[in-house]
């Protein structure tokens, strides 16, 4: 054990899983619950009632199958348990949680018990909340706002399967509506994955195969940051009035 260091003489290790700030969970080799930490037991105070029990003491003693859908499935994946394991658990239609299980073993590699972790615990209503949230940011809509130009505002998160998704939608758009501009405003987003750039670059290759110019507005000086292999045809302004101002001084040459 030296390898590891030395627990000092004055540091219980129960203790120390009390002083954990996530939801710490002991079962034994049976899956029966033997021990909880503090912040464990605020979180089954409201989860006790949902069994027909008064405290959040009166889980311990509790199987942990009943805290699973199908509890036959679940045991099937314990019994194969080497490491960790982690699943989403539907506690009761009430709460959703994460949950991370590791197998306490002893010198003879044998499993003695289960620690598990419970954490990012939302209520139903939260965990819906942020779906449709999340759905909302993911719905991108399509704004004419000039003859043959539409207005792609980003809002949120921009990755790879948001990108080809968004790249689907406006091409069918552009094709079926012969657009000749396609304004993406990026002023909404938030989050940046680390190949926006690339995928900016691929929109603009796609809607030039259709005759569709793509012009970026809404650059932010953080978001200039992602773009050093950005394409120096594609038109780029820093904000919607400028982007919209070349479209129609454009589209008068023509």
């Amino acid at each position: 054990m030296k390898g590891n260091g030395e627990i000092p003489d004055n540091i219980s290790l129960l203790n120390t899983l009390n002083s954990i700030g996530e939801n710490i969970l002991i079962a034994d080799k049976d899956y029966h619950v033997t021990w909880m930490n503090d912040n464990a037991l605020g979180l089954f105070a409201a989860i006790a009632p949902l069994y027909g029990l008064e405290r959040a003491e009166d889980v311990i003693g509790m199987n942990m199958d009943q805290f699973h859908e199908n509890p036959g499935f679940q045991r099937k994946i314990m019994a194969h348990i080497e490491n960790t394991h982690r699943a989403r658990i539907n506690i009761r239609n009430n709460f959703v949680a994460d949950i991370v299980v590791t197998p306490i073993k002893n010198e003879e590699e044998s499993i003695d018990g289960y620690v598990v972790m419970l954490m990012d615990v939302t209520t139903r209503a939260e965990e819906e909340a942020r779906k449709d949230k999340l759905i909302e940011e993911l719905s991108t809509p399509l704004i004419k706002i000039w003859d043959k130009t539409i207005a792609v505002p980003l809002i949120g998160m921009f990755d790879r399967e948001r990108s080809e998704q968004l790249t689907s939608i406006i091409l069918k758009a552009c094709a079926s509506a012969d657009i000749e501009y396609a304004l993406i405003d990026l002023s909404g987003m938030h989050t940046f994955d680390e190949g926006i750039s690339h995928q900016i670059q691929q929109l603009n290759n796609s809607l030039t195969l259709i005759g569709t110019e793509c012009i970026i507005v809404g650059i932010t000086p953080k978001l200039a940051m992602t773009f050093e292999i950005l394409n120096n045809e594609i038109a780029t302004f820093r904000n919607a009035h400028a982007g919209l101002e070349y479209i129609i001084k454009k589209s008068g040459q023509n």
